[in-house]
């Protein structure tokens, strides 16, 4: 096959919301552009940064006596997903953060968020992207848990956020597939 310029592209969050959570047991989407199931919310603005998908192995060398390499076995490989949402006044993001149980209220009556050593729940995450040339790509984590949350910062200089990521567990009705992507030229 030839070079085909056409196929390369940028990645761009769909407007109205590019990364949406839901409880475990959701409807999964199975395609690109199907709406979703309306127990996904959406988590709004993420910083300029994007969102950044690390899925590399790491492996083991095995050498013979006189050092040549003779096997590699994979030890791990882990599908995170890191983002930084910065709608900080957002309940749903609150409660991405700090987990359903934790944040309670609304804006405009008083939000309350219980910082606790209580364990992140797992939930379904959804990752909609428009690229180049009207194909757009969905990015599908069934079994996702909050991993690592960087240090929350507050000053003049830069937006406040959740810096996160996440670890993309095996879903069992997916043979063990950390997630699915799905990508559709329109």
């Amino acid at each position: 096959m030839a070079n085909d310029s056409t196929l390369v592209s940028f990645g761009k969050p769909k407007v109205g919301g590019a990364i949406y959570r839901a409880p475990l047991g959701s409807t999964l989407p199975t395609d690109a552009t199907t709406s979703l199931d309306p127990a996904f919310k959406c988590l709004g603005y993420v910083s300029e940064d994007g969102l950044t998908n690390s899925n590399t192995a790491s492996s083991e060398e095995f050498k013979a006596w006189g050092g040549d390499i003779v096997a590699t076995s994979q030890t791990e490989k882990p599908d995170n997903f890191k983002f930084k949402l910065i709608e900080i006044l957002n309940v749903d993001v609150l409660k991405a953060v700090y987990g359903d149980e934790n944040v309670s209220g609304t804006l405009s009556q008083g939000i309350t968020v219980k910082a606790n050593s209580s364990e992140p729940e797992a939930a379904v995450w959804v990752y909609d992207t428009v690229l180049t040339n009207g194909a757009v790509k969905r990015i599908v984590a069934p079994n996702a848990k909050l991993q690592t949350l960087a240090d929350i910062v507050y000053r003049d200089n830069e937006l406040a956020g959740y810096d996160m990521t996440l670890l993309a567990m095996p879903h069992n009705a997916w043979d063990g597939d950390t997630h699915r992507e799905y990508i559709l030229r329109a």
